[in-house]
């Protein structure tokens, strides 16, 4: 087996067996989520914090399948409160698992839910995630998505130490777009045809937020 190397239109072939194997070391060593407690992460220009969501949080997420804009954007379905109470432990799981981090958006001292944002699809060792987000009515309006997903990223980021983290939502989906700007999350591109809702298959806009990105608060 052989493997081209060079630049531009020169180079040379090379044996592979020549070239001596390094590992790609991971990103993010395997137990920085499981060893840990999920944090608690405040909000403090909403006066809102991020905490772990709870059984008693089920109503919430009924709420959120039963809202229109959140079940065509988010894809959410939750019909029940036994539905959701398996939706919670799951989140819980997939934080054990290393692969997901799910936050409510609540008011201090274990306040009612009113949002969730957090991190899916947890790659430690590839060190990228993806952030995804909804809120319910009532907290709609006043910037607390922007500051959620800001403060997600700067814990994924800075704590937990992953490399890259994208946010995706359909072009159609202009708040988002607002949002994903406002949060300091850059533009890269449209993907064609990434996601199926009911009307059918949607473009999504790609954002991203990488190591070293400098966020303004005013944009």
């Amino acid at each position: 087996m052989t493997a081209f190397t060079g630049s531009g239109v020169a180079g040379m072939w090379q044996d592979s067996a020549m070239i001596p194997s390094t590992p790609v070391p991971a990103v993010v060593p395997s137990g920085r989520m499981a060893d840990n407690a999920q944090p608690v992460l405040p909000l403090p220009d909403s006066g809102l914090e991020l905490r772990p969501w709870e059984a008693a949080d089920a109503g919430a997420l009924v709420a959120a399948g039963l809202d229109p804009g959140i079940r065509q954007w988010n894809l959410l379905s939750v019909g029940t409160a036994e539905e959701a109470r398996l939706r919670i432990a799951r989140m819980h799981e997939r934080w054990r698992a290393e692969t997901g981090a799910v936050w409510a958006v609540a008011r201090p001292g274990r306040g009612e839910a009113m949002g969730l944002v957090g991190l899916n699809d947890v790659d430690l060792a590839g060190g990228s995630a993806e952030v995804v987000y909804w809120l319910l009515p009532p907290a709609r309006g006043n910037g607390v998505v922007v500051e959620a997903a800001r403060r997600v990223g700067r814990w994924a980021l800075d704590d937990l130490g992953l490399h890259r983290l994208r946010l995706c939502h359909a072009v159609a989906n202009e708040a988002s777009c607002r949002v994903a700007a406002k949060a300091g999350y850059a533009f890269e591109g449209t993907m064609r045809g990434a996601l199926l809702h009911a009307d059918g298959w949607h473009d999504q806009h790609l954002h991203a937020l990488v190591q070293g990105d400098v966020v303004h608060r005013d944009v």
